[in-house]
């Protein structure tokens, strides 16, 4: 399994963007269960819909939604709570609140590794890919 960050979504769906070629390879390549989350699919969209990619948004819904590109894992209330202890604990870092949900989410379903261009991942503890 590897969880997937809004940063990998939005290269991997933006081919203006200068990681997309990396990231895309990435997914070409893998053959990983991919998992993420709704906190993760409404930042993704909603960046999307900011960068005026009314239709590229849509269309990362419809795979999100439709296609089931991946498992998306709803957080929990208890998850959220935890989420707020970490941002409170890690905000001064820079963390967003919704980096902390991923962390939780990781380390909730073991997950050993992330597709991520956020450099937060790197203090999570997995595998952050694709490799730089």
């Amino acid at each position: 399994m590897v969880f997937v960050d809004t940063s990998a979504w939005f290269a991997f769906f933006l081919p203006v963007d200068r990681d997309h070629q990396r990231v895309h390879t990435w997914f070409a390549s893998s053959n990983d269960r991919l998992v993420t989350s709704d906190y993760i699919v409404d930042e993704t969209l909603t960046l999307l819909l900011a960068r005026r990619e009314l239709g590229r948004a849509r269309e990362a819904g419809r795979l999100f939604f439709e296609v089931d590109v991946a498992r998306v894992h709803f957080i929990s209330v208890e998850q959220v709570h935890r989420a707020w202890v970490l941002f409170q604990q890690r905000a001064s870092s820079g963390w967003s609140f919704t980096d902390c949900t991923s962390k939780i989410v990781i380390d909730d379903l073991g997950i050993p590794a992330a597709v991520a261009l956020d450099d937060h991942f790197c203090q999570f503890g997995v595998e952050v890919l694709p490799a730089r």
